[in-house]
């Protein structure tokens, strides 16, 4: 399912593609765990492979240090096109569940720079990056531009993980430097043992991403 983007990171040199992700699953079991993290590492794993340090993967944590559960599902491509639902992007939510999501693609122009954007989705990614830097409002237009929003979200990752390095080596959460503004964590690529995926491969094909096609669509991959 991440092919399609994997594959326009592959043809356009000049593409970003910053994903937001939970840091931990929602299960987090000796054996949901890794089933339950099969299908992102995959994921991950060809998006990097795709698109090198032009993608960038993120979770959040609050100000109080603790990881937020990322449960919303929005996308947002180019500033013309956003999309808000209920679905993930695997074969359990295009083939076997029941969900509901809304694709936006409005009349009104942005008249802000880079020029070509369309007014809801430019305003939806740019709420949704500065909550997560903490960017007051007047200085949500720095972000318009999609390099400079991309870079801004790697130094602010960057900067929070740094004073974490710096509060664990230091033994205290008091005294120290103060924590950064910002709520992006570079999130760790997923690692699993060989011997903990095979044990958790049946969990993940039928019960975690289940293939809910028809046996003719399965055998041609199609939907």
């Amino acid at each position: 399912m991440i092919e399609p983007f994997a594959r326009a990171l592959e043809r356009e040199p000049g593409l970003r593609m910053i994903v937001i992700v939970p840091r931990h699953p929602d299960q987090d079991g000796w054996l949901a765990g890794p089933a339950s993290l099969i299908g992102r590492a995959d994921a991950l794993r060809r998006l990097r492979r795709a698109g090198g340090n032009r993608v960038a993967i993120y979770d959040l944590e609050n100000h109080q240090g603790t990881p937020v559960y990322v449960h919303a599902k929005v996308c947002v491509v180019d500033d013309v096109w956003a999309a808000i639902g209920s679905d993930n992007v695997n074969l359990r939510s295009w083939t076997y569940d029941s969900e509901l999501s809304c694709a936006v693609l409005d009349e009104e122009e942005d008249p802000r720079p880079p020029a070509g954007a369309l007014r809801f989705a430019r305003d939806l990614r740019l709420t949704l990056m500065a909550e997560h830097l903490d960017l007051p409002a007047e200085r949500v237009d720095e972000l318009c531009d999609p390099v400079a929003a991309f870079d801004a979200f790697a130094r602010s990752a960057a900067a929070l993980e740094s004073w974490h390095e710096s509060v664990a080596s230091d033994g205290r959460l008091s005294g120290g430097p103060p924590r950064p503004p910002g709520r992006l964590r570079p999130h760790p690529e997923p690692r699993l043992s060989r011997v903990r995926k095979l044990l958790a491969l049946p969990m993940y094909r039928f019960a975690v991403d289940p293939d809910g096609r028809p046996p003719a669509l399965r055998r041609t991959r199609g939907f």
